[in-house]
């Protein structure tokens, strides 16, 4: 018996106790590429009360030592063509599959922002300038959850460097550790923040190992092999 499986056992025990429904755990299944949230998910999805993600939008900044970093929701009219420019470099593209006109990448974000509020599109601003962008998403009510073992309120991370300035010198390992320590202290009731970025992509990985994640398992999703990243709150002060 795996420690992930003896993990959701007890967890599941915690949750039902405390009124809350554990998510649904199937054989792997739909899973969209980065954007994940906006598919069909547990039958848990309509009993969502409240903010699924305990208000992004009011989560306080997070100090790195690249700068002040924090999460802006995404406005489509604000925030549309540096989303599509970042979209259409070629070392995002490669992973995203985002690359085209503006409508791609509106189509892209609109489905989380008509959506229930379980996947939040957010710019990640670094001293006031826009300079990343972020997912945030409930990874036990996703179809992701199908293909490990979900815990509830597991909370899940997607993340791209819009500068190339940006790349190779630790700042997605800084944001990486600072949007998950922002996820567990905004998210009490959140364990686990997960990640799945593809298993080719090794830089991206990499930064996850530096920030305190650890790599749990290699699953198959339908467009790509990936990584399963997680960074546990009990481990949080120790990786």
């Amino acid at each position: 018996m795996s420690d992930d499986t003896l993990d959701l056992r007890v967890d599941d025990l915690l949750a039902l106790l405390a009124g809350d429904r554990p998510a649904t755990v199937a054989e792997p299944g739909t899973v969209h590429g980065p954007g994940t949230g906006t598919g069909p998910a547990s039958a848990a999805d309509g009993r969502l009360g409240g903010d699924p993600l305990d208000s992004v939008a009011s989560w306080a900044p997070a100090a790195t030592r690249f700068g002040d970093f924090r999460l802006v929701p995404v406005r489509p009219a604000r925030d549309l063509p540096l989303l599509t420019r970042w979209m259409n470099d070629p070392a995002v593209a490669a992973f995203w599959e985002l690359a085209g006109p503006d409508t791609v990448t509106a189509d892209h974000v609109r489905a989380q922002l008509e959506g229930d509020g379980r996947s939040v599109p957010c710019l990640g601003v670094l001293d006031s300038t826009p300079m990343s962008y972020f997912e945030i998403y409930r990874a036990d009510l996703d179809p992701l959850a199908r293909a490990y073992p979900a815990l509830p309120h597991d909370t899940g991370v997607h993340l791209l460097l819009g500068g190339v300035a940006d790349r190779g010198r630790g700042v997605g390992t800084a944001l990486l550790r600072a949007v998950a320590d922002l996820v567990l202290d905004h998210r009490p009731r959140c364990t686990r923040v997960v990640a799945e970025p593809d298993i080719r992509n090794t830089p991206s990985v990499a930064a996850f190992l530096s920030a305190g994640f650890r790599y749990a398992a290699e699953i198959d999703l339908p467009d790509k092999r990936a990584a399963l990243m997680i960074r546990d709150r009990s481990l949080r002060h120790v990786l």
